[in-house]
């Protein structure tokens, strides 16, 4: 990890500090997409399968989730594996219950005209769950289970097929918790692009859906953003690349901590970044002298090295500049490990999700603490929040007005209308004036 003084850079030096890694935007990356996208729109299923074949070496595939295959897949895990899943799935459904919007009040703004809000499921949602190195089960819950509670008629969800073509079991018995009826072996852009244009296969058909949601590498992310430019294409929940974790530490902070929620994230992907920003000269030695002692015993560590890589370790002159570079940056994950995190929370206007205090690992909440962990990256933080049942749903607001209302606030729109020359506006207004 690179190590710097905040106070010593300059604006461009800050901008450096804070950059994400450069092959999520890199060139080649766009026009890969762009190549996948124009032979999936062309050819349909054959391109996606050939994608498919090219990239990952395996057919696209449609996993029925029978009770038959169900029991399989709890046959062959341990009981503590199919008990956790269940608790994780429940608190992910207790929460996104909880939260879900509800219908306003009517809210009378002049006397007889009432106006409220009122919440729907979108349509259909295709549900992008990272895999291929690690099979992500834990993201197919936090996506599909807020777009079941929000009410979506039509779940699809793509995962990357394993090494050996067959789906990782728990992600199996993810998807019977979540209530699935199926799910697309098929990873990368090219099942992206099977979700925004539709194709059909041998064992089923995708249909082209209203949004995309989860979070992907640089690949995926970027098919995201192409889907979501096509004139009539699908909307996206948001940029969910790459993952991201800032660790504020202050002087008191544990070493040992502050550096397994480091290496948790950095063994995510290459292009996983992670950040430390301390006060404090000694505790950033001790940190990343920790970091490089856990390293040796990780299996993923060539990954997590080149995660680091990307790292940033800041010192700053205190707590409130720390808050300062943390809301600059937009963290996708945002960790206080101070003595007062609850009241650095206050201080917090950009992160994706805060996790506060030494015991809230951020690995609780990648799993099993509620909320769900698909998240805004690369700064995107700044002005969008994550997952919730509200992204899978509509609002719409509902206008109702009486005669007696409609004679009272017709003039005053007819007379806007009139300002602004809309002259069609204002004598729709008028035939409701009486006048």
């Amino acid at each position: 990890m690179r190590r710097m003084d905040w106070s010593t850079l300059d604006a461009a030096g800050r901008r450096e500090a804070l950059a994400r890694p450069a092959r999520r935007t890199e060139a080649r990356v766009s026009d890969v997409v762009r190549e996948i996208f124009d032979d999936v729109q062309a050819r349909g299923g054959a391109a996606v399968t050939d994608w498919s074949l090219k990239l990952d070496g395996a057919a696209p595939r449609r996993v029925a989730i029978t009770p038959e295959v169900v029991a399989a897949a709890r046959a062959a895990l341990p009981p503590s594996a199919t008990h956790a899943l269940r608790i994780a799935a429940e608190n992910v459904r207790i929460f996104h219950q909880a939260t879900r919007p509800e219908d306003t009040s009517w809210v009378e703004t002049t006397p007889g005209v009432r106006s409220r809000l009122v919440w729907r499921p979108i349509s259909s949602a295709g549900l992008y769950v990272p895999g291929g190195t690690a099979p992500l089960f834990s993201s197919l819950l936090m996506l599909a289970i807020p777009a079941e509670v929000a009410g979506v008629g039509r779940r699809v969800a793509v995962t990357p097929p394993s090494k050996d073509g067959e789906p990782h079991p728990a992600m199996i018995v993810a998807a019977d918790e979540a209530r699935l009826d199926a799910l697309w072996l098929i990873g990368g852009a090219q099942a992206i692009a099977a979700l925004t244009f539709g194709a059909v296969f041998d064992d089923g058909e995708i249909e082209p859906v209203a949004r995309l949601f989860g979070p992907g590498n640089a690949f995926v992310a970027e098919a995201k953003k192409q889907a979501a430019a096509l004139p009539g294409g699908p909307a996206i929940d948001m940029p969910a690349g790459p993952s991201e974790l800032l660790v504020i530490a202050d002087r008191d902070a544990e070493p040992e901590i502050a550096a397994a929620d480091l290496l948790s994230q950095a063994e995510h992907d290459p292009d996983a970044q992670v950040i430390l920003v301390s006060e404090s000269r000694a505790n950033i030695d001790a940190i990343l002298a920790e970091v490089e002692r856990q390293l040796e015993t990780l299996p993923r560590a060539d990954i997590a090295r080149a995660s680091l890589a990307e790292g940033r370790a800041i010192r700053v002159r205190d707590m409130a500049e720390a808050c300062e570079v943390a809301n600059l940056y937009g963290p996708e994950h945002l960790a206080l490990q101070t003595d007062d995190a609850d009241v650095l929370v206050d201080r917090i206007t950009a992160a994706g999700a805060v996790f506060v205090g030494s015991y809230a690992a951020e690995t609780l909440g990648d799993y099993a603490a509620g909320p769900s962990h698909v998240l805004p990256t690369d700064g995107a933080a700044r002005t969008l929040g994550g997952i919730t049942t509200a992204s899978f749903m509509t609002s719409m607001s509902v206008q109702s007005v009486t005669e007696a209302g409609a004679r009272q606030l017709a003039p005053v729109a007819a007379r806007l209308a009139r300002m602004e020359g809309l002259e069609a506006h204002a004598r729709a207004a008028d035939l409701r004036s009486g006048g």
